[in-house]
């Protein structure tokens, strides 16, 4: 017995050991960086139709986490993640060629936006990445960031560097990797579907599920309806006064969701507005959102169509739905 007992204590220290070393390697190592990628080679033609609809995209995405208080994109603190993250900056997305993009390819931004790789193989692991999106609304993106608009203009400005926690490193190592880039053309899906269409806006477009589902780490972007608890809220972010707010439930859960909470026109003016049904206003991190009526309404009625999740989301926010 004794030796039974010794030899399993030597096997806990040797795992303990292991553990302690495996860790030690990732604090060190921080986060991975890889081969640079070999990407298409690609000229964006920027029509006045890709850089209108560039615009109202990189309104969701590219300026509410990159704008500086001068509204150019120089990076900031992302101050609504969770403090287990460490603390994250974005980076200088202008067109300078220093500090910014300005010396990257068409095709270059397109597989970073994909994957999340950027082009000397450094990796932006916290970054959403936009797998599903279609190619056309991609295109458009990368039409407006080589623009003449205000924000984009080159700036050598700078946020800190970011300072990731060892959680986040150790996710880096482990769980999170680069996507692969699409072997297939992804198309926005016809309109009339509205059921479709709602699905590509909140999750391709909008990518809805990555704050509205249950843990910010156990995501699948090539797959959002795998995402564990998709739809159902409850993933913590913060405030602009650095307080814990967690996002709602948008299943059509009577008692937990919206099923019994908003109307479809009601929907339609939080997303939009940032009103809710009894007229309060739902704060940061919910930004109103730029787009139509029928985009807004068709995401109303694919969520319809999502398992309902019983989430009773914890704190007085639970009615807040919080976006990125």
């Amino acid at each position: 017995m004794k030796k039974v007992l010794r030899i399993f204590l030597i096997g806990i220290g040797l795992v303990v050991v292991a553990l302690l070393g495996f860790l030690s390697f990732v604090a060190i190592r921080g986060i991975p960086t890889y081969d640079p990628p070999v990407v298409q080679d690609i000229t964006i033609e920027a029509t006045p139709a890709r850089l209108e609809r560039g615009a109202k995209i990189a309104q969701m995405h590219c300026i509410a986490c990159h704008s500086d208080k001068n509204n150019q994109l120089t990076g900031k603190h992302i101050s609504d993640l969770p403090g287990v993250f460490g603390t994250i900056y974005s980076m200088n997305i202008t067109q300078d060629k220093e500090v910014g993009i300005g010396n990257w390819t068409d095709g270059e931004l397109l597989y970073f936006l994909r994957t999340g790789l950027r082009k000397d193989g450094s990796f932006a692991g916290i970054m959403p990445k936009f797998a599903t999106m279609a190619d056309e609304d991609l295109k458009s993106v990368v039409a407006w960031l080589r623009s003449d608009a205000f924000p984009v203009q080159a700036s050598k400005k700078e946020a800190p560097k970011s300072d990731f926690s060892l959680f986040a490193k150790l996710l880096a190592n482990t769980v999170i990797k680069p996507l692969p880039y699409p072997q297939q053309p992804i198309v926005i899906p016809d309109s009339t579907d509205e059921v479709a269409f709602g699905r590509y806006v909140a999750d391709g477009l909008g990518t809805c599920f990555v704050c509205h589902s249950a843990d910010f780490t156990k995501q699948d972007p090539l797959k959002p309806e795998l995402t564990v608890g998709y739809y159902g809220g409850g993933n913590e972010m913060k405030t602009a006064d650095n307080k814990p707010i967690f996002t709602a439930n948008l299943t059509f859960d009577e008692e937990t969701g919206i099923g019994k909470k908003y109307t479809k026109e009601q929907f339609i003016k939080a997303v939009k507005a940032c009103v809710r049904p009894d007229g309060s206003l739902i704060r940061s991190p919910m930004f109103p959102h730029q787009m139509t009526d029928y985009e807004v309404g068709a995401i109303y009625e694919y969520l319809k169509t999502v398992p309902k999740i019983r989430n009773d989301v914890p704190g007085k926010e639970r009615e807040a739905l919080a976006s990125k």
